[in-house]
């Protein structure tokens, strides 16, 4: 099996916090055109998955909801042509709120989408405006109760916690609201001052208040909790899912699945090395009009991947598979992280329990710290 993930680069207006590359503002002919780019590159890069099944497609940005029918059809029409489509597939598109209209929505409904990750990030108006999202809290909760109208049946949201100000009872009404809406899947991030960002800046000059790392804490701590007693399910560190909705797309990343990154700054992965298209609308059009993709690459050493293996496993509730490990590393590598494990097990970060390594509650909230004890860096 396999994925592909599309990355759609435009956006309306760019929101405080985010570092993704994007474009803000774009015609119909200039969407036209990307896509046009996008089906020729589907054809150049036909055969970088040597032919195996794809069993997830994920369209993400950006803001992949400023596609219309017509340019979503083609794309789709070209990828059902060149790749063979599990019948199963989980196909997601990411979109925000104010674009999920009755209109909008009809249109997603004939298309082969099957889930929706709804940008909803918070119902606080006074927060919205401070990211500068583009729609208010009544859009975000119409979003999902429309969607839902229109035969969506899995349907993420992601939100935000230690926003700018942002209290422990807020974030409580935050997700009290998310629980309302009755999705199948919860995406919650701790807030992040990416260098470069309007927030990073902000933040430089005093001009938001940064919530303090107890209170973010506190947020982490009843979040997970509450997603316990509502009947979800903790399978990522930011990620709940009900019972049967984990994201599919996510997971096999996780795991290591191969993948096709498609548009401009999308990665890949072969099993072997990853690669990431040119970060501009504009070279990648260019690039791609000459039969000449532009990416970089990398190979990935032995080192390259015990890391990722490590760095990935552990924020996962499946944690880390100690024969999985030795199968995949041998008994040196083995070796390695056992012995860097045994501290982090006495003192309570990690647990070994049926053959695995496991964060504990306490260890979750120093996950980055643990993971590094465990990483091989000489």
């Amino acid at each position: 099996m396999a994925g592909i993930y599309i990355h759609i680069p435009f956006c309306k207006q760019r929101c405080t916090y985010c570092d993704f590359y994007k474009e803000i503002g774009s015609t119909d002919n200039q969407v036209d055109t990307f896509t046009d780019t996008l089906i020729q590159e589907i054809q150049l890069r036909k055969s970088y998955l040597n032919g195996d099944n794809i069993g997830t497609v994920y369209f993400g940005g950006g803001t992949p909801s400023v596609l219309n029918f017509n340019q979503f059809r083609r794309i789709f029409d070209e990828i059902h042509h060149v790749f063979n489509v599990d019948n199963d597939a989980e196909v997601t598109m990411e979109a925000n709120p104010d674009d999920l209209t009755d209109a909008y929505l009809e249109t997603l409904s004939s298309l082969p989408f099957n889930r929706l990750s709804i940008g909803i990030q918070s119902f606080n108006n006074k927060h919205l405006k401070i990211i500068n999202r583009r729609h208010d809290a009544q859009q975000a909760k119409n979003a999902v109760i429309n969607a839902r109208k229109h035969g969506f049946q899995n349907i993420s949201i992601d939100l935000i916690y230690a926003l700018p100000g942002q209290t422990i009872e807020d974030w409580k009404k935050q997700l009290e609201e998310a629980f309302n809406l009755n999705v199948e899947h919860i995406s919650a991030y701790g807030l992040t001052y990416e260098e470069g960002t309007a927030l990073w800046k902000q933040r430089n000059k005093g001009l938001v208040k940064v919530t303090e790392d107890e209170v973010t804490l506190q947020m982490f701590n009843y979040m997970r909790l509450k997603m316990i007693e509502k009947g979800f399910e903790s399978y990522e560190i930011s990620n709940y899912a009900k019972p049967g909705f984990r994201s599919r797309h996510n997971s096999a990343y996780w795991q290591f699945v191969p993948y096709l990154g498609l548009g401009p700054s999308a990665h890949s992965f072969d099993g072997k090395s990853r690669q990431w298209n040119i970060a501009s609308v504009q070279k990648y059009i260019q690039s791609i009009s000459i039969l000449k993709p532009s990416f970089e690459k990398e190979v990935l050493s032995e080192q390259d991947f015990y890391n990722d293996f490590i760095m990935v496993s552990l924020r996962t509730s499946d944690g880390i598979s100690l024969a999985d490990l030795k199968n995949r590393f041998g008994e040196e590598l083995f070796d390695y992280c056992l012995q860097n494990a045994d501290n982090q097990i006495k003192y309570g970060n990690l647990i070994l329990n049926n053959n695995r390594l496991f964060l504990s509650d306490t260890g979750v909230h120093i996950a980055n710290q643990v993971i590094i004890e465990l990483m091989k860096t000489d």
